[in-house]
């Protein structure tokens, strides 16, 4: 059976061999109803894109790295997946890197050596372990990094962690909560401050009080123990927890004390969240969205494109039975 060319394509698609080219090596420059014309004719075919025969051509290996710092987190494993899925979509390959060296540096180093040395196309860096490619990132290496802050040296997309954790605020406030205390996320991390920040402005709106703050480190373990010195007190009627393990850390720490009057909203809206007991009050990321969003501006990079401005992604508050009123 003869191979299959991307001239063989280009015909029965009627389009040109560059944009079969395009849309093989995953550009964000063709419309959609071109892309799935070729993708279809490419389907109908049994067209299979040669990578090392690209990679001659283009100088690319059609292969992108991700950094991340854990997948021990839910919102590190959905973004992973995430991006995974946008990736493979636009036939593209993904290399996973660990920072695993205590001291940043020394781990970002190494990261972005793994990086090289497996000839990555550009990189997709996640949540936590985006401060330290601030240094690591050699100039012209095109980076995307989810949870950042803006910059002149890689496109940062995130969700809208202040405007999400505002409005859990702000819905607890309106059940008739006189304020909301709030288990924080570790320090370093953009999604951790954003949702403080949230939290707070929304509380300084109202006028209400602001509580201390109880820093966590994401894990429902840590969030129990934190919650174990506050739910006892009975005045302590509302908590907004930064991710959506920490709540159930909070609510368990409630249910152990008889505490079943307590609210308790999160963050992230994990796939379990429906099924807390009670139902958990989330706010839901788009990581489909985040995922797509990272890929397609990594893909912008590499074909020249200017790096765009910081990217916001919006989130939406998802109403449950824990954000209960006071008695």
């Amino acid at each position: 059976m003869p191979q299959v060319s991307a001239a063989d394509v280009a015909r029965l698609a009627g389009v040109s061999g560059q944009t079969v080219s395009r849309v093989a090596n995953g550009s964000p420059r063709v419309d959609p109803t071109t892309r799935a014309r070729v993708e279809a004719a490419m389907a109908q075919l049994g067209y299979r894109p040669n990578r090392s025969a690209r990679a001659l051509r283009t100088g690319r290996t059609g292969t992108i790295g991700v950094v991340v710092r854990t997948l021990a987190s839910v919102g590190n494993t959905r973004m992973l997946e995430a991006v995974t899925a946008a990736a493979s979509a636009r036939d593209h390959a993904v290399l996973v890197v660990t920072l695993s060296a205590a001291d940043d540096r020394v781990a970002a180093d190494a990261a972005f050596a793994a990086l090289r040395d497996h000839g990555v196309d550009g990189a997709v860096v996640l949540n936590e372990a985006t401060p330290t490619i601030h240094d690591a990132a050699e100039p012209g290496f095109p980076v995307v990094a989810v949870d950042a802050d803006a910059s002149e040296r890689f496109a940062a997309i995130a969700s809208d962690h202040a405007g999400g954790a505002a409005s859990a605020t702000a819905h607890l406030l309106a059940r008739g909560h006189r304020t909301v205390h709030h288990i924080a996320g570790p320090r370093g991390s953009l999604a951790a401050r954003e949702r403080e920040r949230g939290w707070r402005e929304a509380l300084e709106a109202a006028g209400a009080p602001v509580p201390e703050v109880l820093r966590g480190d994401w894990t429902a373990q840590t969030a129990r123990e934190l919650a174990d010195g506050l739910v006892p007190d009975l005045a302590v009627t509302a908590v907004f927890a930064a991710n959506d393990q920490m709540a159930l850390g909070a609510l368990h720490a409630a249910h152990a004390v008889g505490r079943h009057d307590l609210a308790v909203a999160g963050f992230d809206d994990v796939v379990d969240a429906a099924h807390y007991w009670p139902p958990l009050t989330t706010v839901a990321q788009d990581f489909e969205e985040l995922g797509s969003a990272a890929i397609r501006l990594l893909l912008g990079l590499l074909d020249g494109e200017p790096t765009p401005p910081h990217t916001v992604v919006p989130t939406r508050l998802i109403v449950r039975e824990s954000s209960r009123p006071p008695r």
